[in-house]
């Protein structure tokens, strides 16, 4: 089992130019075949920061190995944090000899003003200054920034917003502690704000994995700071070769608005299409659109959004992966009725008329004796999340050599 220190921090913590430099070189000796590329010039620098999401499978070094979904203002942040310090603290997938950072403003209502950020304390810059106004609505890429980024590590990316901005746009419910800072202390949150993604330079990885899903994606049930997502088990089966992309919401819906974020058909561009060396999307929406009111009574409904993506998936070139939606007997929604509907959804998703390939979720963590249950050993107690165990047994399901399968014209014709 990997590692799952905060290796990353302890790097960017090393004094001396000198060995910094020595952990870089080493790193990039374990991280990537061949020799590592020297650090980027100015020109390559400020032509990432103007483009920073690469077209699905085109050539380039550059993958997302951390990315989270946009959900919301955050309650209560009408002014923003004027004076704090923000240290979001991120897992990443899949290691790099540098990054850039991508901060989003999407649900502010006035500009943004950070005036230094940093990665693991190396400094960030972005078009070449260090400090950067985020338009309301708008987003930013950085330019890159060389440190080392190990795979299957914890990395602290920190930003301070001097003054009033407005509602701070986050992600609740992360499972991961990060933190904020201010001239009174220093206090944990569960919350990531404003950082939306983390792209590392890597000249051995394909692509990134993206995965659209709901709570059970995002992690809800896990320890906190344990990465158990079923993502994170994906990301630790793939060692590093692949970058994948967590873009969960808690209580997300595949049709309508739901309790948090907008609709998966609504983000899918913005948070599955435009992730950075995106590759591979694995969909693991539908049971809130099932279980949650208003629920949803016609299958062909939520199959027909499932085929939407996929098909938005594959135009961008994109192998496109669904996963059968998991058992609820129990949950306080729970009728006959809708598990019917679930059954329904799981059977047009097995006979491969949607996706180009299917993981079963479903099959991987229903009890056998009563398959509309979850198993025992899976449940976190609430009948529809799952603990570490079940979050493992799904990660383990996913097959690799689908999710590593790039799409071919060939393919396309099947």
């Amino acid at each position: 089992m990997p590692s799952r220190q905060g290796y990353a921090l302890l790097i960017a913590l090393v004094a001396g130019t000198a060995v910094l430099a020595a952990v870089a070189a080493v790193l990039g000796t374990h991280l990537f075949a061949g020799t590592r590329p020297a650090a980027p010039p100015p020109a390559e620098t400020h032509a990432a920061a103007r483009n920073p999401v690469a077209p699905a499978n085109a050539a380039g070094n550059w993958v997302a190995t951390w990315t989270t979904a946009p959900v919301g203002p955050e309650p209560d942040t009408g002014k923003g944090f004027p004076g704090s310090t923000i240290r979001n603290v991120v897992h990443t997938s899949v290691g790099g000899d540098a990054a850039r950072i991508t901060l989003s403003n999407l649900y502010g209502t006035t500009p943004l003003l950070v005036d230094r950020a940093t990665v693991n304390t190396r400094p960030v810059t972005f078009d070449g200054a260090s400090a950067v106004t985020i338009a309301a609505g708008g987003r930013v890429v950085s330019d890159p920034v060389v440190v080392p980024v190990a795979p299957d590590s914890d990395l602290q990316v920190s930003f301070r917003t001097p003054r009033a901005s407005g509602p701070v746009t986050y992600h609740p419910n992360t499972h991961q502690t990060s933190y904020l800072a201010d001239n009174k202390g220093t206090w944990s949150t569960t919350r990531w704000r404003y950082l939306t993604a983390v792209d590392v330079r890597n000249e051995a990885a394909p692509g990134t994995v993206v995965v659209i899903g709901d709570s059970l994606t995002a992690g809800s049930g896990s320890t906190t700071d344990a990465n158990t997502r079923w993502t994170d088990v994906l990301a630790d089966r793939l060692g590093g070769r692949y970058g994948v992309a967590n873009a969960g919401i808690a209580g997300n819906r595949l049709l309508t608005q739901g309790s948090a974020g907008q609709a998966g058909t609504d983000r899918f561009e913005r948070d599955v299409l435009s992730v950075t060396g995106a590759r591979t999307v694995i969909v693991a929406l539908g049971i809130n659109d099932v279980q949650q009111a208003p629920q949803e009574t016609d299958p062909r409904r939520i199959v027909a959004g499932l085929r939407t993506l996929a098909e938005q998936a594959r135009a961008q070139g994109l192998t496109v992966v669904g996963a059968t939606l998991t058992p609820f007997e129990g949950f306080p929604t729970w009728t006959p009725e809708r598990n019917a509907v679930r059954l329904a959804v799981n059977a047009e998703i097995r006979a491969g008329s949607v996706f180009d390939a299917y993981v079963d979720f479903d099959e991987a963590v229903r009890d056998p004796y009563a398959p509309n249950r979850l198993r025992a050993a899976y449940d976190s107690g609430d009948h529809l999340h799952f603990n570490d165990a079940g979050y493992r047994a799904l990660g383990e399901r996913v097959d690799l050599t689908t999710v590593e399968r790039a799409r071919t014209p060939e393919s396309d014709e099947l």
